[in-house]
């Protein structure tokens, strides 16, 4: 899932960064509310975490032109201002929801958690034959038996579950799971694609992930390799 951290702060700015990515979230990064805009002409991101306070342009602002252009992005605000009008300013400004600095960080894992299922209408269990992704729980399984994926197995299967027996291409592959600065690296898709076969394949016969020459990779249960 790819999230837009948007704070001018260096060190809240790290901190949130690498806590996402530890999640498996693919996370750029904006110091104004300039960068900001501009990143979300050319990417489409599934949460943005939103400072009030920002040079150039403030957050709120930010958030309404988001709004006005149709961006359909859950928008978490963060801001050091803790009043009602304040949480009122932000929410009408079109903010999904509203955190205060200093804030926890398990807290703020958890609001977005709950924006990623309220922006989706799709089962948290995902399934093709035997095998089953909890996108609540992050639980892996293949015939009752749980698998042990790191978390950007885990964000590479999940972009392929999501879409079982459709083509995904390399760059679609990487931009769902990998920021803008990661997911050039030509072969990191493919490595990973790897890692998962090892794990999700190699013990059994019917094998689930698939390489279609030249396109990509798709997730199904019938014999695609090419």
């Amino acid at each position: 899932m790819r999230v837009l951290v948007v704070e001018d702060q260096p060190n809240v700015s790290s901190y949130v960064k690498r806590a996402l990515e530890e999640q498996g979230y693919a996370v750029d990064l904006a110091r104004t509310g300039r960068e900001a805009l501009d990143w979300a002409e050319v990417v489409q991101f599934e949460l943005i975490v939103l400072d009030i306070m920002l040079p150039e342009i403030d957050g709120i602002t930010v958030c309404r032109r988001l709004r006005s252009q149709g961006n359909p992005a859950a928008i978490l605000m963060l801001t050091a201002r803790d009043t009602v009008d304040d949480r009122v300013i932000g929410l009408d400004a079109g903010a999904d929801d509203y955190l205060v600095k200093p804030f926890n960080l398990k807290e703020l894992l958890a609001r977005l958690r709950a924006l990623a299922r309220r922006g989706s209408t799709k089962t948290s269990t995902l399934k093709v034959a035997d095998l089953s992704l909890d996108t609540r729980a992050r639980v892996v399984m293949r015939n009752n038996i749980s698998i042990k994926l790191t978390a950007k197995e885990y964000a590479v299967l999940e972009c392929l579950m999501r879409e079982p027996g459709r083509v995904l291409t390399r760059t679609e592959i990487a931009e769902s799971v990998w920021n803008y600065d990661a997911y050039y690296q030509s072969n990191v898709v493919d490595v990973y694609i790897r890692n998962l076969r090892r794990k999700i394949d190699d013990p059994y016969d019917l094998k689930l992930i698939h390489t279609v020459r030249g396109a990509g990779y798709l997730l199904s249960d019938q014999d695609r390799d090419e």
